[in-house]
């Protein structure tokens, strides 16, 4: 099968990977000109992927037609750019392509998960959601790793999921996007917030308790989008907050850790090749529960330290002094 990947950072390139290993021709577009030349000469993504060798299966473009007109589409785009890399995509995608939308995020301004942005977009477009706890270099080094593939036409999440499925990358079929597009956006605001934590050494209590109210949070909003509770309480939710809040390769946790260390979030994100999607999801996570009438007192304090100039330790102060009340609320 020929498979698009249409995105060429860390994600997009160890997904082209997995395809690769599943026997599949993998079509990845890249914006980046010298993305493009170092895979085709050096089989290596040294900008974004640096010390992964990668299969010849693995067909760099820079004509994102190539990559959309394949039997599945992988849409690895970051979240604040998906409006834009779909409508240059839309004329060429096959009416019978399943779409995987691999970003996780919120769009700022329109507050659309990814599958309202696309939908919009693209209506044309039959769409699925791939999100879980993966970090791109393990993936791409080949270690086990588990992901949900959710869509609401469950032929299109099948379709998915024995296109990509495998020993080390095991998808499980879930009919609930909007859950796993809320627990994948979610988590990093809530990494965010932990490695803010963790940077002024406030202890591993605390980012326990932070995991775990998040993860209330997460469940609060998902509830008013209509979510499943066990969709966030499975890979793409509590699986993925795990992984993000814990694990050194967290781009988000490591922004957070810098803003707790006293820098800029300039100073934090300085000189990084790779987006840490928490940065921009937290305004529109505030937002969208200010809109839904929703409590989340945490991604609502990242938002305004992140975005509003907050001091991170009042902020801090402010969330210890909350009034107590039932867990359960």
């Amino acid at each position: 099968m020929r498979i698009g990947i249409v995105g060429g950072g860390a994600w997009g390139t160890a997904l082209a990977l997995v395809a690769a290993r599943r026997g599949h021709d993998a079509v990845l577009w890249a914006r980046e000109p010298e993305v493009i030349a170092d895979i085709a000469t050096r089989r290596e993504n040294t900008t974004f992927l640096p010390g992964i060798a990668l299969s010849e299966r693995i067909r760099p473009t820079s004509e994102i037609a190539e990559a959309a007109a394949a039997g599945i589409v992988l849409l690895v785009a970051p979240a604040q750019h998906l409006t834009g890399v779909a409508a240059t995509m839309r004329p060429h995608v096959a009416p019978d392509a399943a779409v995987a939308l691999c970003a996780k995020g919120i769009e700022n301004g329109s507050l659309r998960l990814m599958t309202e942005v696309a939908g919009d977009v693209m209506p044309q477009a039959r769409l699925a959601v791939l999100s879980g706890p993966t970090f791109a270099r393990e993936v791409a080094r080949g270690l086990p790793t588990a992901v949900t593939v959710a869509a609401r036409d469950i032929a299109v999440g099948q379709a998915v999921v024995e296109a990509l499925g495998g020993p080390m990358f095991r998808p499980y079929l879930s009919d609930d996007p909007i859950g796993a597009e809320i627990g994948g956006a979610v988590k990093n605001v809530i990494a965010v917030a932990c490695g803010i934590v963790q940077g002024m050494a406030l202890g591993d209590n605390a980012r326990a308790a932070l995991i775990t109210r998040g993860l209330a949070e997460m469940l609060r909003l998902g509830r008013a989008k209509g979510a499943r509770a066990e969709t966030l309480m499975g890979l793409s939710g509590l699986g993925d907050l795990t992984l993000t809040c814990n694990g050194p390769l967290s781009r988000n946790l490591s922004v957070g850790i810098e803003i707790g260390r006293g820098r800029t979030l300039a100073e934090a994100t300085e000189g990084k090749s790779s987006i840490a999607e928490g940065v921009a999801t937290a305004s529109a996570v505030a937002e969208l529960a200010d809109r839904l009438g929703v409590d989340m007192p945490i991604s609502t304090a990242v938002a305004a330290v992140l975005h509003r100039g907050a001091d991170v330790r009042s902020t801090v102060d402010a969330l210890l002094g909350r009034p107590f009340k039932s867990e359960t609320a």
